[in-house]
């Protein structure tokens, strides 16, 4: 309400032909910024958490294994397996499974699509702040705003000095979401290398030695002309798994020659570690145009027109 009181005593105070046209106008921009529908931040803190542990409208996703959550666990969170969340089977190379399935799966944990969901992985190591990055981009397939990763996850969470902890089971109140992948966002091998042919930007998250060749399969190496980010160079060493900050990213991205604007494909070898390269140069760092490739090398290699190199 302050704020409507204080547009409409500016909107007085201008001096306009008309004062109505004014309050017109204050009013229209009211009506705009009152539907916009913002979306929740990518990364909360611990202590922003702890303040709203209570709040009514939001779901803290407990990414540990099953016997860790029974131990302990942030009071009121669900426990979910990462496994739950990936096809066993890929359809053409996408784990991201139908629609139907991750319907039922988000419901099942009580989350609508209004709730802000927030991700609390462990984060003992980069793999597992990915299966959070991981989640975190199902959701943003689906269209789902309100959704965080805790930054630092548990292990951070743990070093607050008033950090609750529970070993209760959360009651978990079954509801009804309606989910709808839009896949332009998820393309497969074929649109890939379409892309890559018109020499968009191909970033491989993996580690040096996939990436040089030096270990893989059958059809070792990557796809040609990469740029190479290893994933756990993302993330603080021994930090709690918290995110590199924003600036330092950048210079990552920058000594590795990868453009941070316009379009991408960010892949590793089944979008699990490239997960969290996509979060921090999409969510983060705010290049919009990055596509994460789920079927990634474990897919491109199996085809075998599709070129593979071994950088020099």
């Amino acid at each position: 309400m302050n704020l409507i009181f204080d547009i409409l005593e500016r909107a007085v105070s201008f001096s306009c032909r008309s004062a109505c046209a004014c309050l017109a106008v204050s009013f229209a921009f009211l009506l705009l910024i009152s539907g916009q529908s913002l979306a929740a931040d990518p990364l909360v803190t611990p202590q922003w958490l702890q303040s709203h542990l209570t709040d009514e409208n939001l779901v803290i996703l407990d990414l540990q294994p099953s016997d860790g959550y029974a131990r302990v666990h942030i009071p009121g969170a669900v426990n979910t397996d990462f496994n739950k969340w990936r096809q066993p089977k890929p359809r053409k190379g996408i784990s991201l499974p139908d629609d139907h399935y991750l319907g039922e799966l988000i419901g099942s944990l009580g989350i609508s699509n209004d709730t802000h969901v927030i991700l609390a992985p462990i984060a003992v190591n980069a793999s597992e702040i990915a299966v959070a990055t991981r989640i975190y981009w199902t959701f943003k397939m689906l269209g789902h705003e309100d959704i965080s990763i805790l930054d630092g996850g548990l292990i951070g969470y743990s070093k607050l000095k008033d950090a609750h902890w529970s070993n209760q089971p959360a009651k978990i109140t079954r509801t009804k979401y309606v989910a709808t992948t839009d896949l332009a966002l998820a393309p497969e091998a074929s649109e890939v290398l379409e892309e890559w042919k018109k020499g968009i930007s191909f970033v491989d998250y993996r580690s040096v030695e996939e990436f040089t060749g030096k270990v893989g399969g059958a059809r070792p190496g990557t796809i040609p002309n990469a740029k190479n980010l290893p994933f756990d160079l993302l993330v603080e060493p021994g930090q709690g798994g918290r995110f590199l900050s924003a600036n330092r990213a950048r210079q990552l991205f920058a000594q590795s020659a990868i453009p941070q604007e316009g379009q991408q494909i960010a892949f590793c070898n089944s979008g699990h570690r490239a997960s969290l390269g996509w979060f921090v140069s999409h969510e983060l760092l705010g290049n919009k145009q990055v596509r994460l490739y789920d079927g990634s090398m474990g897919e491109w290699a199996q085809y075998p027109d599709y070129p593979v190199e071994i950088p020099k």
